[in-house]
């Protein structure tokens, strides 16, 4: 069991209240969880990572345990109070101005 917590707009596009519970098949990585996530509420394919590269967005930042995963291999496994649920996998909506 995997807790994903979404920014605001996010939930609101997929129609989520709170955060998401997702099962994941094999080594828990930010590109399983991500998929997982698009599989379950396919309106959020294309927000968090680009579709054809699978890249993170600009302005997607992606956290666990305290840690910014944002530039980490969307390979690596992510730590393991997130792969037991015991900690949430984070996208945040990063914000820019001056």
């Amino acid at each position: 069991m995997i807790r994903v917590v979404l920014p605001a707009p996010l939930r609101s596009l997929a129609r989520i209240d709170g955060e998401v519970v997702l099962e994941v098949d094999g080594p828990v990585t930010q590109a399983a969880v991500l998929d997982a996530l698009e599989a379950r509420y396919p309106m959020l394919a294309g927000t968090t990572r680009d579709q054809r590269t699978k890249r993170r967005r600009p302005f997607i930042r992606l956290y666990a345990c305290g840690r910014d995963l944002s530039d980490d291999a969307p390979d690596a496994p992510l730590p393991a109070a997130v792969a037991t649920g015991a900690e949430p996998y984070l996208v945040v909506g990063a914000i820019a101005g001056g």
